[in-house]
């Protein structure tokens, strides 16, 4: 099977769609903005990729939310209830975690099915 990569630079790339499925993972880049702002931002991005991919939030099987701070959790949700389209909820965990970037608030790592009509 074809493995399709995105944005692929040296150390990364931004999708890998393999065998109907598309691996992501996404960080903010508005890092000054508070986790709302920061949800937000992550996300929009996140819809793009996952077009690329030939995909979209209804198709998403597992999420896996990385805080900073726990303290952030229910601010994070009230921006993640808006985006996920009721019925389509995936499978999903969240964890306070130290981020690469000390201006993260969030990072998120995303697993959907690809379109395959």
């Amino acid at each position: 099977m074809l493995i399709q990569r995105h944005g692929t630079t040296r150390r990364y790339s931004n999708s890998v769609a393999h065998n109907g499925t598309v691996y992501l993972v996404e960080v903010p880049s508005n890092l000054e903005g508070d986790v709302t702002a920061q949800t937000e931002n992550l996300l929009a991005s996140v819809d793009c990729l996952l077009a690329q991919a030939g995909s979209d939030r209804t198709r998403l099987l597992m999420v896996t939310i990385y805080l900073a701070d726990m303290a952030d959790y229910d601010a994070m949700n009230m921006v993640w209830d808006a985006w996920v389209p009721e019925g389509h909820a995936p499978t999903r965990a969240c964890l306070q975690a130290r981020l690469a970037n000390p201006g993260y608030r969030i990072e998120m790592v995303l697993t959907a099915a690809v379109n395959q009509a």
